[in-house]
């Protein structure tokens, strides 16, 4: 049967007798399978062998089919199941769906849906059953894929306040390539908000004609009107997620500017963006996702009230300001500033003190006072900016709708030094951390330290690729990729004693093995002439540092089109809740050089069994 549905695909393409590579790749779009180009290109050569043509047979197509799509692995699954080896019966995919694939609540009937929905075979599929080509494109499907299916539209309590989320966070959105002399351009925030991203960043200055712009000051970013970024954002904002988007001003613009993004916000993003309170005008604590949904939140300084402003409502404040007087702390850590690096007079002399108390000394403060305009200040009302003094401060005098920024490198001591302290007050207030100033090429930190404190707005530049942001891609995925992931318990709960480097009672320990079967149509080496590659994979945890860990396979060589492992790894998590999992492929060069083939990085508790 197999071999009367695959003649009738192929037949009339080989009418006037063979058929040549462009011809075979257009041929083998019709069965509906992932083929790469090269990956075909190389069979087709093979095939040819030493022939002095470019044109291949019916046969020699069926063969070169049957190198790409008949994979033994499997094959192997295949006829451990089927009875016959050429048919399953909806009862032997059952069978298979439950001990394979671990599904429980299999049936026949979803075994029957599984047949409807894969098996190309039309008789085959009349009689229930499924072919070895229907159980091929199967394994190949996203039903078969390593990352579970319900985890993929959003599932988890989007009821809890918003500080109760790891959110998805970008640093300078509107950079596309490094800090200091590359573009800036709006699709930067257009591609940050088809990911998922909910907290952009807005650096805005004072601009001729009375129109602020949005650039890196004091460099040669290119510069951006802040209308125009506004546009953008209105038009994708709820395009990947419904939940609600903050938007992060970094304000340079004098009130009179002030007032025109003002204007810019209620004209363009009109009821999206939140202009007062939900339910109660006094806040006791945040609201959820879930009720801000389609909202757009201001994250910026605030004079005064939540109550004052509101009371203010729309009467025209245009000509009104008001003055915020903040401790400025120096440092040496070029983080006064976010953007310090570019102003190389807050750099002061290197001070030696004890990290747990993140307020120097009095000798080394000056007190900054800025003017606001109040049209501006008016549209903050969950996502105050407030300088960040130390966490015995915040505890002390932070409301709820207070949220800080706090610098790497100064984030980095906390973590070391007052971890507890850290978790106490992100379960109370969102914390954002950016990268510090010298990282003027655009690079990462990684995430994962300050995720495993509970800092909702861990922001990185999403325009760089590495394995950061593939932490964050990975972590992200989860909860339909709506850009929102409720924290674990340990960092929500006020009274918390968890801390990454002692997880105590709060470790639910976990034992995972994996066993790497095999790879299929891997990308072939930069550097081999032929598609030959020499591919290994590293399967990496990331986590508190006590699951961190890495196991390596053996190196297969010259195969990148079907490379077979069939090795079995064992880890041991303490905290899966913070854990994530990363399969990285590469090359072999050399004994000290690897080259990166690919990668795919997902939570651990996303990993599907079977």
């Amino acid at each position: 049967i197999s071999h009367t549905w695959f003649l009738s695909i192929i037949q009339n393409d080989f009418r006037t007798g063979k058929i040549d590579l462009g011809s075979t790749m257009k041929l083998l779009e019709k069965f509906h399978m992932p083929f790469d180009y090269e990956h075909v290109k190389h069979v087709f050569k093979k095939t040819l062998d030493k022939r002095k043509t470019h044109m291949i047979n019916i046969e020699d197509f069926r063969a070169i089919y049957r190198t790409l799509v008949h994979r033994s692995e499997f094959r192997e699954l295949f006829c451990s199941y089927s009875q016959n080896c050429k048919t399953l019966s909806a009862i032997e995919l059952t069978e298979f769906l439950r001990r394979e694939k671990y599904e429980k609540k299999a049936s026949e009937t979803s075994a029957l849906e599984m047949i409807l929905k894969h098996e190309p075979i039309e008789e085959v599929r009349k009689r229930r059953e499924m072919s070895f080509e229907g159980f091929v494109r199967y394994m190949s499907s996203a039903d078969c894929s390593i990352f579970k299916n319900d985890h993929k539209t959003v599932y988890q309590d989007m009821n809890h306040p918003l500080c109760d989320y790891f959110i998805s966070s970008s640093h300078n959105t509107y950079l596309i390539s490094d800090q200091i002399l590359g573009p800036s351009h709006l699709w930067g925030y257009t591609s940050a908000l088809l990911k998922g991203c909910r907290c952009l960043e807005i650096d805005c200055w004072d601009g001729s004609n009375n129109e602020p712009v949005v650039y890196h000051g004091h460099t040669l970013t290119s510069k951006i009107p802040f209308h125009s970024v506004i546009q953008v954002i209105d038009k994708y904002a709820f395009v990947a997620s419904d939940y609600p988007v903050v938007l992060s001003l970094e304000n340079h613009c004098s009130p009179k500017q002030q007032e025109v993004m003002a204007d810019h916000l209620r004209s363009i993003l009109g009821n999206k963006l939140l202009t007062s309170t939900i339910g109660d005008t006094v806040v006791t604590k945040l609201p959820s996702p879930e009720a801000l949904k389609f909202k757009i939140l201001i994250k910026n300084k605030k004079v005064g009230t939540i109550e004052e402003g509101m009371l203010r409502g729309d009467t025209d404040s245009h000509g009104e300001t008001g003055e915020i007087s903040d401790f400025e702390y120096l440092s040496d850590e070029g983080e006064t500033d976010e953007k310090a690096v570019l102003y190389p007079r807050t750099r002061s002399a290197k001070r030696k003190s004890d990290p747990r108390h993140s307020a120097p000394p009095r000798k080394k403060a000056k007190v900054n006072f800025t003017k606001i305009a109040i049209a501006l200040s008016d549209l903050v009302i969950y996502t105050k900016s407030e300088k960040f003094v130390s966490f015995e401060h915040s505890l002390a005098n932070q409301k709820c709708f207070e949220n800080n920024s706090i610098g790497e490198v100064r984030a980095r001591k906390f973590v070391k030094h007052s971890a507890k302290e850290f978790v106490s007050h992100t379960s109370r207030f969102i914390t954002r951390i950016y990268p510090k100033g010298t990282r003027a090429n655009s690079s990462n930190y990684n995430p994962q330290e300050f995720w495993n404190v509970g800092c909702q707005m861990v922001a990185l530049n999403f325009q760089t690729p590495g394995l950061q942001m593939e932490l964050q891609d990975g972590k992200f995925q989860d909860n339909g990729g709506c850009g929102y992931i409720l924290k674990p318990e340990f960092l929500r709960n006020h009274d918390s004693t968890f801390t990454p480097h002692s997880v105590g009672r709060y470790s639910k320990p976990m034992s995972l093995s994996i066993r790497l079967i095999s790879g299929h149509q891997l990308p072939p080496s930069n550097l081999s002439k032929t598609n030959k590659a020499d591919p290994l994979v590293n399967i990496e945890i990331y986590g508190v540092p006590e699951d961190q860990g890495r196991k390596k396979s053996s190196v297969i060589k010259s195969n990148a089109l079907s490379p077979r492992w069939d090795e079995l790894f064992s880890f041991n998590i303490q905290v899966p809740e913070l854990a994530m999992i990363r399969f990285c492929v590469e090359d072999e060069i050399s004994l000290v050089a690897n080259e990166f083939l690919g990668q795919y990085t997902l939570p651990l508790l996303s990993l599907s069994k079977g």
